[in-house]
């Protein structure tokens, strides 16, 4: 599993699939569509985002009851302008998305085939989405799977300080909030006073959700203006701007206390406030716990639970499976960089615990409870 996931994550990395980018994503999808078992069932599933190409899903059936999906995407931060074809270096793999998610969904595909011939299975799924990296719909594919035992996402991996493989059955919710400015233009040297600045405005409206940020506190939540834009002309006063933030907390009611709180008009510009994004809070550490120590019986070593601040398609899915679990890709590091990479050493490691997972899934009925 872990030799063929070296190959076919090099194959994937090696095409360029940047989020919204709907001629890449038919690429990527025809090559993952080749590398699915011969008698999988592949579906093409509506995106959530308007506009990106369909997500895939492939599935294999069998004449047990136990229902299993695999999650992943295709689409990758780095452009097309800052793409490479993968390159080794030592024992890493380094390339575009070799980590987010590259890797991950090679070891999913392993993942369906170990599935393949499980006498307990009744159904395992692979959806790969096309708009990971930058959603602005709404999820559309939780209630289709709300029936299955068990979520397994395939995002990067981690080892403990100790070097313990780890699991994420915690993450924050996310959110993205973009503030529009409506202000007045005037020239910047004969009528400055005539004007009323968006840039100020905005800059202001960043100071203000900035103020809110509390990671310390009890909903752990960061508030961090990203992107601000404003302005045309170097002596014109910016009539109009805009400035991203991205927001990450326990709940989602945090997020929307900050978005709350940005008043509709500052130094005299009128304030448009609008969610970009909204993915729920994960927190499946109870749930899975008799999973993690089964498996970890199996395996012979522990695996540990562990968490993350970044958001992932497993938040939606914890809401309606509760036996979630996230991390399950090959470890590495940089990613949404170009030189992103992946530890070709881990891959041997990593599938060691998903083969683990799995059949503690499959066999012991009191892990899944």
């Amino acid at each position: 599993m872990a030799a063929t996931a070296e190959r076919e994550t090099e194959a994937l990395v090696a095409v360029s699939s940047p989020s919204g980018d709907a001629v890449a994503a038919e690429q990527i999808v025809s090559v993952v569509s080749a590398l699915a078992p011969a008698g999988a069932r592949i579906e093409r599933l509506a995106c959530s985002t308007l506009e990106h190409a369909p997500d895939l899903l492939i599935s294999v059936d069998g004449p047990g009851e136990r229902k299993v999906l695999l999650v992943g995407h295709l689409d990758t931060v780095v452009t097309h302008d800052a793409f490479f074809a993968p390159q080794r270096s030592a024992h890493h793999l380094v390339g575009p998305g070799t980590a987010d998610m590259k890797g991950g969904v090679a070891l999913a595909l392993g993942a369906l085939r170990a599935l393949e011939d499980r006498a307990e299975l009744g159904q395992a799924s692979l959806l790969l989405v096309n708009d990971e990296e930058w959603r602005s719909g709404t999820f559309a594919h939780t209630e289709r799977f709300s029936g299955f035992d068990a979520c397994l996402c395939f995002e990067a991996g981690e080892r403990t300080i100790g070097g313990d493989d780890a699991v994420v059955v915690r993450r924050k919710a996310a959110g993205a909030l973009k503030l529009t400015a409506r202000g007045r233009a005037a020239h910047s040297g004969s009528a400055p006073e005539q004007g009323v600045s968006a840039l100020l405005a905005l800059a202001e409206a960043a100071q203000l959700v900035a103020s809110l940020s509390d990671p310390a506190g009890p909903e752990r939540l960061t508030a961090v203006p990203t992107i601000l834009r404003s302005g045309e002309a170097i002596n014109v006063v910016p009539g109009g701007g805009k400035l991203l933030c991205d927001l990450r907390a326990d709940s989602l009611a945090a997020i929307e206390i900050v978005e709350a709180s940005i008043p509709s008009e500052i130094a005299g510009a009128s304030i448009k406030v609008e969610r970009e994004r909204a993915w729920p809070g994960m927190d499946a550490r109870e749930q899975t716990a008799p999973l993690l120590a089964a498996a970890s019986e199996l395996l012979g070593r522990p695996i540990v639970a562990g968490e993350r601040g970044g958001a992932s398609d497993a938040s939606h899915f914890a809401v309606a499976i509760k036996i979630t679990i996230d991390g399950l890709g090959p470890c590495g590091g940089h990613s949404h960089h170009a030189d992103e990479y992946i530890d070709l050493e881990s891959l041997f490691s990593r599938s060691e615990v998903v083969l683990a997972l799995l059949d503690a899934l499959l066999s012991d009925p009191q892990s899944v409870g």
